[in-house]
């Protein structure tokens, strides 16, 4: 094992011949392992082939989705992380809520940048097809370059200095057999996740300011089973906060004698305006209108007061809008 940070996002390393967490680290041999693992799948009751749209606009089974990892890797830190997420799953709310927030940032980071991973690799082969670059922003790069170092975490010593790079919420739900689903929004690196009696919502990379921001609101539920339309709607306030984001999180990163350690950089720098561009209830509207799409509720509906959004939430403890 050498001690370098691996930093796929340098030569862009997503030819399937290394392993997609930690490149060229280990010297095992490689195996596949699946973004979904079998026993999530058991968990929802899913067979696997249930579908999902990528980028690219290919449609594919969830059991066809996989990435290269080295077995040394796999055996000794993925499979026990995964062995302790599992078991938590099906304690449901009682177990989930017990995970440490890094075991859960690390789960949820490595599932994200595992289809982060089958996007890039879906990009390289079209690049090859077509003959274009690929078309990625810088700040895109950088932030997916940082997830990856953070969730080396899973195989390596990774301390965070005196901050924590996300922000997690669990809650219970007020029903104890919801069904599975999850939705990821790669560009802001945000994550939410509803089964059984609870619901997860994440945002990998905001230094904490997301959950700060909705306050709140996770102050008046806190400890209170949601609905799911409620669930919901708090999945909307996050996507849409995490849109309104307007900084790019800088951070010095120092291997040090087998240890990664992460400073975080002050997000203020040398802006004068908010860390979150002003909310506005009617883009917020479109958002809700989306995660609300099983009850039908139409943009007209939810804005019909423009000042007062529809909410599930009593009171509804909504961000001031501009």
């Amino acid at each position: 094992m050498n001690s370098s940070i691996y930093q796929p996002f340098k030569n862009f390393d997503f030819k399937y011949k290394t392993c997609f967490l930690s490149g060229d680290t280990f010297k095992t041999a490689l195996v596949e392992s699946p973004v979904l693992p079998a026993w999530l799948l058991e968990v929802a009751n899913y067979s696997g082939n249930e579908q999902i749209k990528l980028l690219d606009e290919s449609v594919r089974a969830y059991n066809t989705l996989k990435v290269p990892v080295n077995e040394e890797v796999l055996h000794h830190f993925v499979n026990p992380l995964e062995e302790k997420m599992a078991q938590a799953f099906r304690e449901g709310y009682a177990g989930v809520s017990k995970i440490e927030e890094k075991d859960l940032f690390r789960w949820i980071g490595k599932f994200m940048y595992s289809l982060i991973y089958v996007e890039m690799v879906g990009a390289i082969r079209q690049q090859q097809l077509s003959g274009d670059g690929i078309n990625m922003s810088q700040g895109l790069m950088h932030k997916f370059g940082n997830l990856n170092t953070m969730i080396q975490g899973i195989y390596l010593d990774v301390v965070f200095e005196d901050f924590t790079p996300w922000s997690i919420v669990v809650v219970p739900l007020d029903q104890t057999d919801h069904y599975f689903s999850f939705r990821d929004e790669i560009n802001t690196l945000t994550f939410s996740l509803k089964l059984k009696d609870f619901g997860i919502i994440a945002c990998l990379q905001d230094n904490g300011t997301n959950k700060k921001y909705h306050q709140e609101i996770l102050d008046e539920i806190k400890d209170k089973p949601l609905s799911e339309q409620q669930f919901e709607e708090l999945c909307a306030r996050f996507f849409y906060s995490a849109y309104l984001f307007n900084r790019l999180p800088e951070y010095a990163i120092m291997p040090v004698e087998g240890s990664i350690y992460i400073d975080a950089m002050p997000l203020k720098g040398t802006f004068n305006k908010p860390l979150f561009d002003v909310w506005q209830h009617k883009t917020y509207g479109q958002v809700l209108e989306n995660f609300w799409k099983p009850w039908g509720h139409t943009l007209f509906e939810i804005i019909k007061d423009p000042y007062a959004p529809l909410s599930y939430f009593d009171p509804a403890c909504l961000p001031l809008a501009g």
